[in-house]
């Protein structure tokens, strides 16, 4: 018969969080940053759960910490026991019609300035309990490993592992300033481009130099290149309004300077399809809190248009 043994102090779930942070983020101060804390309080609850466990977790150097062989094991029991622990309480509280707690949403800069922050200001609005970390970058995260929960996304192509709501139809199209195209000439077709100034934007999920248009025939890809090119979407908005190029850019960016005439677009028989999505881990699809934010973000778009 085999006696079970009480561990005198065992492992609070607090604990475990920080360390499984503390593991993705492979330092320190990245853990303390996302958790709004100091580095010595993550270093501290660190401690705690090694000494709970009796095992060294980490290997510690002056730049990173690396996860132990023990601490891969904790690592991955940690995991399964906070994901359980969230979906009980999201099951047996009110998180189904108040959420409430923390989820880290992400979007690119462009399109989460102007349209996902406001968004995210009505969405505290109506759940003052709710706690929103906010990121934005022009490069494509990995949710999982960065702990994100929601990324508000622009484009269609969006990895078969990732679960995806649309918010709002979208597109992206070519314009260029009148300046521009008084001094080079409009484009008729599509491989007039080749002899054009085309402003390149790095874009998340597209290789750069490359566009994809959807036209009569079908999918086209056409190679552009041109004296100008940034990972920034707004900084290449500026150089088409001042009439260095051709760029192609989404609908929610370039109407208001379509209808002030600052831009013009050319070869509207093409543009490329990049509507605008929730994007989430699949473990989380059971998440209440989630599927709250989803639905708002849907509404919101739906009523406000982008």
């Amino acid at each position: 018969m085999h006696e079970t043994r009480i561990v005198k102090n065992p492992p609070q779930l607090q604990d475990l969080r920080v360390f499984c942070l503390v593991a993705r983020k492979s330092g320190f101060a990245a853990a303390a940053d996302a958790l709004g804390a100091s580095p010595a309080y993550v270093s501290k609850r660190i401690q705690l759960l090694e000494s709970s466990l009796g095992v060294k977790l980490l290997h510690r150097s002056t730049r990173r910490v690396a996860v132990t062989e023990a601490g891969e094991r904790v690592y991955r029991w940690a995991q399964s026991i906070l994901d359980d622990v969230d979906h009980m309480v999201e099951e047996v509280s009110a998180a189904r019609l108040t959420p409430r707690g923390l989820i880290r949403i992400s979007s690119s800069l462009g399109f989460g300035r102007v349209h996902v922050a406001p968004a995210i200001d009505a969405l505290a609005e109506r759940y003052p309990e709710l706690e929103v970390r906010f990121d934005v970058s022009d490069r494509l995260v990995d949710l999982a490993s960065e702990g994100i929960d929601l990324d508000i996304r622009v484009g269609n192509e969006i990895a078969p592992q990732l679960m995806a709501r649309r918010l709002a139809a979208n597109r992206r199209i070519l314009c260029a300033a009148p300046a521009y195209l008084e001094r080079r000439g409009t484009p008729r077709h599509l491989d007039d481009l080749s002899g054009h100034d085309c402003l390149v934007i790095k874009e998340r999920d597209h290789p750069f130099g490359v566009w994809k248009l959807a036209g009569p025939d079908g999918e086209t890809s056409v190679r552009v290149t041109g004296p100008l090119a940034s990972n920034h979407g707004e900084i290449v908005h500026q150089w088409a309004v001042a009439g260095r190029g051709i760029m192609l850019r989404s609908v929610w960016d370039v109407r208001a300077a379509l209808e002030a005439g600052k831009l013009v677009q050319v070869l509207p028989g093409y543009s490329q399809p990049a509507d605008i999505w929730a994007v989430y881990p699949a473990r989380l699809t059971t998440s209440a809190k989630l599927r709250v934010c989803v639905e708002f973000f849907e509404r919101h778009f739906r009523r406000d248009g982008v």
